[in-house]
């Protein structure tokens, strides 16, 4: 059982997205965490914060550890997150002498939000790909559909003839821009979290700001000074997945007015009726727009989690864990429908002789 849609046992088949879901996973989670580790201990190893003999054997004991998944979950509500368990398990599996260099002048939050990060920039590149995808489908139906004729509406009004190109042309604009925002952000917006306790990483002293750089090359992070409480490019990133799911509705929505009317479009396959065995309901036309609009809802949350106290914050950091996880698989999904809808495009638009 399930509460939510995005992984329910049948609802996911509709709402969800198996590949950009399992970047959410238990298993990813901990693979990212420990990623931090190993890298940390890296560098540190290499500014000479610790030995590098301990850096080695972390990497190694990393390579092999298999956590204790009850012991997390049983730290984690009494801890409120998970990586004070994580840490003393792998200390252990590390052993003496080195495992008390594990986790060297790091805090919880950097290990969460660093991890957060490595799998944004996984995710990232299949967003990108399935908006250069649609952006090309868009370019082969205008081919086949372009100079065919449909009636521009104003206002859910019938107002003067357009070209199908023309409005192919809206269609695709904003997802070409969103592709180019998506690659911006990955080379600037995914940054390595590093602050320590209270941000101002006290326990390494003046080898901080190099550990740090280190720490960002080895994971291929953009190198920022700390953002525990600063959450600004969390609150962009769910903007840009509401704008492309924004993007996607609107296409949705046109679609299924289109459908409805029954004369500019034709589409292969459709939902069936329990009730009425002729009908062909736009399914994905459909969802489009309630995934736009339920990704525009959490924006909301996200502007309350950026409402941190003092130099970290539990409550508004626990919130971010309720939204963004369901914004990223909502997008996913919305672009899968989106390809899976224009792929069922059979005839777009009318003949001047046909229009009204």
């Amino acid at each position: 059982m399930t509460v939510s849609p995005f992984d329910h046992p049948y609802l996911s088949g509709l709402l969800g997205d198996e590949e950009v879901a399992s970047l959410f996973s238990a298993a990813a989670e901990l693979e990212a965490m420990l990623a931090f580790e190993v890298a940390l201990a890296k560098a540190e190893a290499t500014v000479g914060v610790i030995p590098a003999d301990a850096a080695a054997e972390i990497a190694k004991a990393a390579h092999r550890f298999s956590p204790d998944m009850t012991s997390l979950r049983a730290a984690a509500a009494r801890d409120g997150v998970v990586v004070p368990d994580l840490v003393r398990q792998l200390r252990a599996a590390v052993g003496e002498p080195h495992g008390r260099h594990v986790h060297v002048g790091a805090t919880s939050q950097d290990v969460i939000d660093t991890g957060l990060m490595l799998r944004l920039a996984r995710m990232a590149p299949v967003l990108r790909g399935r908006l250069r995808a649609l952006a090309t489908t868009f370019d082969s139906l205008a081919v086949t559909f372009g100079n065919r004729v449909m009636m521009g509406r104003t206002r859910m009004q019938a107002a003067i003839p357009i070209t199908v190109a023309d409005r192919l042309a809206s269609w695709q604009a904003p997802l070409i821009h969103h592709a180019d925002r998506l690659d911006a952000f990955a080379q600037e917006g995914l940054a390595v979290q590093f602050g320590g306790a209270a941000g101002t990483l006290e326990k390494l002293g003046d080898k901080a700001t190099a550990v740090r750089a280190v720490l960002a090359r080895e994971l291929g992070l953009a190198d920022t000074p700390q953002w525990h409480s600063q959450r600004a490019r969390i609150g962009e990133f769910s903007g840009l997945l509401a704008g492309i799911t924004g993007s996607l509705g609107k296409i949705g929505q046109d679609i299924a007015l289109m459908a409805d009317r029954g004369e500019e479009i034709v589409l292969a396959g459709g939902g069936a009726s329990s009730a009425m065995p002729h009908k062909q309901n736009p399914v994905a036309a459909e969802v489009l727009v309630s995934l736009a609009r339920f990704n525009a809802a959490q924006l909301g949350g996200i502007a309350q989690a950026a409402v941190h106290e003092q130099e970290r914050s539990g409550a508004a950091w626990t919130l971010e864990w309720l939204i963004l996880p369901q914004m990223v698989v909502a997008t996913g999904a919305s672009l899968r429908l989106a390809g899976d809808l224009l792929a069922s495009i059979r005839q777009l638009g009318l003949t001047t002789d046909e229009i009204q």
